[in-house]
């Protein structure tokens, strides 16, 4: 199943995409995609809610905007250096546990909103990741418990603005957080759409050339030890996101010299089963 929420920022209401495509409306549900969707066995209840009246729900008009497709996680928690060319390119080592920072989630917009390239901002830059959506309460979980908490996959794009993030002590998640920093989506894809989540293409281009062409299965430490090892520091809450790295061709990777974002740009990316996004980045104002 395919989980969407669509309409003006902040009103989105709930839906599905049907075989063929289409966005259905899914509000006569009842129920947001949020902490207690997910909690109370959401999917599986919407999925026979579906199966039942399918038939006679609306379509969305067409071109209308689509939102994240999770409402108000209590949390966004990012893997870095993920991935074996990435830690290359950014001149650091693969490190032997994952490396873990935050990502607020007042970042969060929908998949084709603008990005805001933040107020003194010099190097502002792109990363494409997969996102894992928990679907159960996990605590100091075993790796092998771990499919049975997750609710599914999203795109993510983990913009960085890398001053803020390298060069102002340290601090990874200030070049992290801002507004617009994390489009998600267009959907929520539930884990029967993949067959082999460790084999996804993922890619994005700027301006139509291609900057980042990798794949899931150079990730160092894979989807259910991530899930295991982040539940031995925190409990991770139904909702929650965790994204799990990005590959080779970030901007700050860029030789002989690094590329950074202006307004103007355009960003599109994508993974395999997740569909496509595209920013366009505009100035702050």
């Amino acid at each position: 199943m395919k989980l969407v929420r669509y309409g003006e920022p902040g009103k989105e209401t709930p839906g599905i995409i049907n075989t063929s495509g289409k966005i259905l409306d899914a509000s006569g549900f009842g129920e947001d995609y949020d902490e207690n969707f997910f909690a109370n066995d959401g999917i599986a209840r919407l999925t026979a809610w579906v199966n039942k009246n399918e038939h006679q729900l609306k379509s969305a008009v067409e071109g209308t905007r689509l939102g994240p497709p999770i409402r108000k996680p209590s949390k966004i928690i990012c893997i870095g250096l993920n991935y074996t060319d990435h830690a290359k390119e950014s001149n650091m080592t693969v490190p032997p546990e994952p490396v873990i920072f935050f990502k607020s989630t007042t970042a969060i917009c929908g998949p084709d909103d603008k990005l805001i390239i933040p107020k003194n901002s010099q190097k502002t830059d792109w990363e494409v990741e997969l996102a894992v959506v928990i679907g159960k309460k996990a605590s100091y979980i075993e790796e092998s418990q771990a499919a049975a908490h997750i609710a599914g996959y999203v795109l993510h794009n983990d913009y960085s603005e890398r001053a803020f993030q390298l060069e102002r002590s340290g601090q990874w998640v200030k070049g992290k957080s801002c507004d617009s920093f994390a489009p998600l989506g267009p959907w929520l894809a539930t884990p029967d759409e993949f067959k082999d989540i460790d084999k996804l293409r993922l890619w994005l281009t700027v301006n139509g050339k291609m900057m980042q062409d990798g794949n899931t299965s150079n990730m160092v430490f894979k989807v259910p030890f991530l899930v295991h090892y982040l539940s031995q520091f925190m409990t991770l809450l139904p909702g929650d996101i965790i994204s799990t790295g990005t590959p080779a061709g970030v901007g700050l990777g860029q030789k002989p010299n690094p590329i950074y974002l202006k307004p103007g740009d355009v960003i599109e990316l994508g993974i395999d089963g997740l569909g496509m996004s595209r920013q366009v980045a505009v100035a702050w104002k």
